[in-house]
């Protein structure tokens, strides 16, 4: 891939990505998109789906949704939390068959996504892939804005916002379903916005780092003020397995000192499983550790947990809201 590479934690290779700005805006003019994929792992995972609506003036103005075919057979958990079958990919179109089209459709526009920057991460790297092109957009993610507006709830996924503010949300986990519920969710919130602080700007000043103390037992931080827009704030986390870049131990301090909670066994309370490099294998089906199918179950059962790679892990604590 024609990738900038740099070292990072750990004396790592990483990606370097020259995506655009993470926005804290509510622009009227933008391209809401969402991707379905066979895990969050862009270096090791597939895009099975895309599916965008083009937004002007607050209106509905364009669709783009297709399927996407895999090199690798879709396995019965992703299948399971989508719907999206083996069979129902057989005759899809390859990524680099659509990268491009989706490209063109989104043009210049600001990007509006839940949780958007890993959707971004896939897109941005099968674009370099395939056309030696850069997706740089700006973006919008309505899980940071809802971190924000909506902080006496204790989960942010689209599912949690959509049933605060009484969005149907039958057939979510299909791109363009969940691009629809986004939008809902989106205009909910700017209205809301609105009402309780009379301006966007207000709204703005409002999202200021706050002012905490954590109660970790083993681990410790010195850091007093937290993003609570950041993905790992109040997030409790468990790892498996042996990281390849630092050790546990550091793994679980970068955890706390973004105001988030480390345990060792997985419970409902678990938010992430970071799984070491070695570990993470979406091709592996019956060698999964129990901690895994344990998450996955609980991912099943409609709780907030999400199985990430040690590379997924490190680009969440590095993030720059910008």
């Amino acid at each position: 891939m024609n990738f900038t590479i740099e070292m990072g934690i750990g004396n790592r290779k990483k990606i370097i990505r020259n995506k655009g700005k993470n926005l804290l805006i509510f622009p009227k003019n933008f391209v809401v998109i969402d991707i379905e994929t066979t895990g969050l792992d862009s270096q090791f995972d597939e895009i099975i789906e895309i599916g965008a609506l083009k937004i002007e003036n607050g209106h509905v103005v364009d669709k783009f949704n297709t399927l996407v075919k895999p090199v690798n057979e879709v396995d019965d958990y992703i299948t399971e939390l989508t719907g999206i079958t083996n069979d129902m990919l057989e005759n899809a179109p390859t990524i680099k068959d659509v990268i491009g089209e989706f490209y063109r459709f989104v043009g210049h526009n600001i990007i509006l996504g839940h949780n958007v920057n890993f959707d971004i991460n896939f897109l941005y790297d099968e674009l370099m892939r395939f056309d030696s092109i850069e997706l740089n957009n700006d973006f919008v993610d309505t899980m940071r804005i809802g971190r924000y507006l909506l902080k006496n709830l204790q989960h942010h996924r689209l599912i949690d916002l959509a049933n605060n503010y009484n969005i149907a949300i039958n057939g979510n986990h299909r791109s363009l379903k969940d691009c629809e519920i986004t939008l809902e969710v989106y205009n909910s919130m700017l209205g809301e916005v609105v009402k309780e602080y009379e301006s966007i700007e207000n709204f703005m000043n409002s999202c200021k780092r706050v002012k905490t103390k954590l109660d970790i037992k083993e681990i410790k931080t010195d850091n007093t003020e937290f993003d609570i827009s950041h993905p790992l704030y109040n997030k409790f986390c468990v790892f498996t397995g042996t990281l390849e870049k630092m050790s546990r131990k550091e793994a679980m301090q970068n955890v706390v000192d973004l105001g988030g909670f480390c345990s060792n066994s997985i419970t409902k309370e678990t938010n992430f499983l970071i799984l070491g490099n070695n570990d993470y294998n979406p091709l592996v089906k019956d060698g999964k550790s129990n901690k895994q199918k344990k998450a996955e179950q609980l991912k099943l059962n409609g709780y907030d947990i999400e199985i990430i790679s040690e590379n997924v892990f490190y680009e969440m604590i590095e993030m720059d809201e910008n």
